[in-house]
């Protein structure tokens, strides 16, 4: 019995209605191997695989990537955005108030949405985002030395 084939990144962006791109394709790779990177980051990364991009090329492919479910937008208030491509199983963020880092933490309990509203208000609810606030191990122990 074989296990089954990954799709490659370029299969994902047909398998979506995406144009192939050598831009796009660096741009999804290192978002899928970076750590909720920003905009800077993600282009630093991009040009290092294809050369030159401009910003504006890497906002749009992100607007693109993300509105096909590829990748996940995320803004801590006071944060600028930030991309992830963890999608689809409505996991929650951990912000370290002093130095910013952003860590994946599991849906608190069972499947998406995971969390109950005390009232929908009538809404199908489908998805909770929740980002817990505190210090990082690093900056806690910086404190209290």
């Amino acid at each position: 019995m074989t296990a089954p084939r990954t799709p490659t990144t370029a299969e994902e962006l047909r398998g979506v209605g995406l144009r192939v791109t050598a831009a796009r394709v660096a741009l999804l790779e290192t978002v899928r191997e970076g750590d909720h990177l920003g905009v800077e980051a993600l282009a630093s990364g991009v040009r290092g695989r294809v050369g030159h991009i401009s910003l504006q090329a890497v906002y749009d492919a992100l607007h693109a990537l993300t509105t096909a479910g590829l990748v996940r937008r995320i803004e801590p208030p006071g944060s600028p955005a930030r991309f992830e491509g963890r999608v689809g199983d409505n996991h929650h963020h951990l912000v370290c108030r002093s130095c910013g880092a952003v860590v994946d933490v599991d849906c608190a309990v069972g499947h998406a949405p995971c969390l109950t509203a005390s009232d929908d208000r009538g809404f199908a609810i489908d998805e909770a985002e929740v980002i817990y606030w505190g210090l990082c191990p690093d900056c806690s122990t910086a404190r209290t030395t």
